[in-house]
């Protein structure tokens, strides 16, 4: 066969390059490429009878800053996901599982390398996987399957460029935001897209006051970009959704993009698709506005935490976030529908879960915080698995951590040696699966490769849970340990370590010894 060099136009930066002979891998990649009502077939026919075997799909979507404490599905008081709640009839529901991180990069990272931060390393904000594991991902696990990503998030977006050579389709952030100004500018800078956005945006966009640091360049890109979302603004009264370096997007947007890509691309592929809703700002639809003003919701009330820095207005912030949750239900409602009338559901494992939680109480908002309580670690999570009709729960502790290996054990590739999940039930060979430590870490303040010195980070065993918080300021000393009881005590409102004094200094003392383990290599 003769040579040739196949362009991936999702990514500039690669190319792919074929010769004499197709792989599984490459023959993806260039039926991606082509028209597939023209070249697949031909190239399935020609080149690769053997792929037509029935391997199954494997879909995940995330949605960001998304707390299973939010979820009516999991018992929230609010109606936040009707769609969802029909939806899960038929899925497994995990209702006792937690994120790696409680920001977007170690989350994230966590899901994708089937890891906990203190190994996968990408644990500073804005941060990335350390070396080995830009080959270690679930992009790398599903090498028989086309893989295709897509991000909202400039954090997430980061991550996905450091797999890009495992993802056949990274589709490109910008593609599916409404273009702003400074677009072009992230495309020169994409390896540092978020500096280069802000120190464009002080230059040329206007603020509320109407001023900016170049008067006539502002004012002469204000009129067309204000052009491109005039027929939007009706339908977010708040303002669109938004991050930071574009003038709004929409999920509906999304979803149908990404529902051409899969009634497209090559089967079987291997998704991961992670939407910035419902993080900040809380801009629902006009559909929801306003769906949870004075609804008679009371929260539980809490202390003030010793990491808050003031008393914030969290009721209006709560009711605001709970209706952007439904926004993003509706949208998922939608997907999922479409998904199942192309067909595509009989042959697709589906799973629905977020990168961290969001919080709304004890004096603190959203999840730029030190403290790890259950509202911004614990996630949802559920599984739709094809030809499945009846619901099951989950209430066993599992993590972020175990997708990876239980995805790669349902569709029968093999299990990757790094990660250190395990697979969820009900899917592990093992019926009485052994009981497992959950962690959470948090260490933006911490050296990369340092040993830990400051950081957050939590322990759940049987009932209990310990946080672990040292080496800040508000912590000196030998640092802070709390313990609640989660089973009977799931607000954390009554913190045991005086009263179990025993319980808190062996689970203390566990935790202490797995970090000097995790520590280790960096001494």
């Amino acid at each position: 066969m003769q040579n040739i060099e196949a362009f991936n136009s999702s990514d500039p930066d690669r190319h792919v390059s074929i010769k004499n002979q197709l792989n599984r891998r490459d023959f993806l990649k260039l039926a991606g490429m082509l028209p597939l009502g023209i070249a697949a077939p031909r190239l399935m026919k020609t080149f690769a009878p053997s792929m037509q075997r029935q391997a199954k799909n494997v879909l995940i979507v995330v949605f960001d800053a998304w707390s299973a404490h939010n979820v009516s599905l999991y018992g929230y008081p609010r109606n936040t996901t009707p769609n969802i709640d029909r939806l899960a009839r038929r899925a497994i529901r995990y209702h006792n599982h937690y994120a790696g991180g409680s920001f977007t990069t170690p989350g994230t990272a966590s899901l994708l390398t089937g890891v906990l931060p203190w190994t996968h390393r990408a644990f500073d904000l804005k941060g990335v996987v350390s070396k080995p594991f830009e080959t270690r991902s679930l992009f790398s696990t599903f090498k028989n399957h086309y893989t295709i990503a897509y991000t909202h998030n400039s954090w997430a977006y980061t991550l996905l460029r450091q797999f890009r050579r495992d993802i056949d389709e990274l589709i490109p952030r910008e593609l599916l935001m409404i273009p702003s100004t400074n677009t072009f500018i992230t495309r020169l800078f994409t390896e540092d897209n978020d500096t280069s956005a802000v120190g464009w945006e002080r230059n040329i966009n206007l603020k509320d006051d109407g001023i900016a640091y170049s008067l006539f360049f502002s004012r002469l890109l204000q009129e067309p970009q204000e052009r491109k979302i005039e027929d939007l603004k009706p339908l977010f009264p708040r303002g669109l959704p938004t991050s930071t370096t574009d003038i709004g997007f929409t999920l509906a947007q999304a979803r149908d993009y990404i529902l051409e890509r899969l009634t497209s691309i090559p089967r079987p592929f291997a998704g991961y698709f992670h939407f910035l809703p419902p993080h900040s700002p809380y801009n629902t639809s006009k559909d929801f506005f306003d769906t949870f003003r004075n609804d008679g919701f009371v929260s539980t009330q809490k202390p003030l935490d010793i990491f808050a820095e003031r008393e914030r207005n969290l009721e209006t912030k709560r009711r605001l976030y709970d209706e952007f949750i439904l926004y993003c239900d509706d949208e998922f409602g939608k997907l999922y529908d479409s998904l199942e009338q192309s067909g595509l559901l009989q042959d697709t494992w589906l799973v629905l879960t977020s990168d961290h939680g969001e919080m709304f109480e004890r004096g603190i908002d959203g999840h730029a915080s030190e403290t790890l309580y259950q509202p911004v670690v614990r996630v949802p999570m559920m599984i739709f698995e094809p030809g499945r009709e009846d619901g099951l729960d989950i209430y066993s502790r599992t993590s972020a951590i175990d997708v990876l290996p239980t995805l790669a054990h349902v569709t029968g590739e093999p299990i990757p040696a790094w990660s250190e999940g395990t697979i969820l039930p009900p899917f592990s060979p093992e019926r009485d699966a052994p009981s497992r430590d959950v962690y959470v870490v948090l260490a933006t303040k911490n050296g990369k490769y340092d040993p830990f010195t400051i950081g957050s980070f939590i322990m759940v065993k049987d009932d209990f849970k310990l946080h672990y918080y040292f080496g800040y300021p508000q912590t000196p000393g030998d640092g802070l340990v709390k313990l609640y009881n989660i089973q009977s005590d799931p607000e954390e409102l009554t913190d045991l370590v005086t009263v179990k004094r025993e319980t808190a200094t062996e689970l203390l003392a566990e935790l202490k010894t797995k970090l000097k383990q995790v520590d280790e290599p960096y001494l």
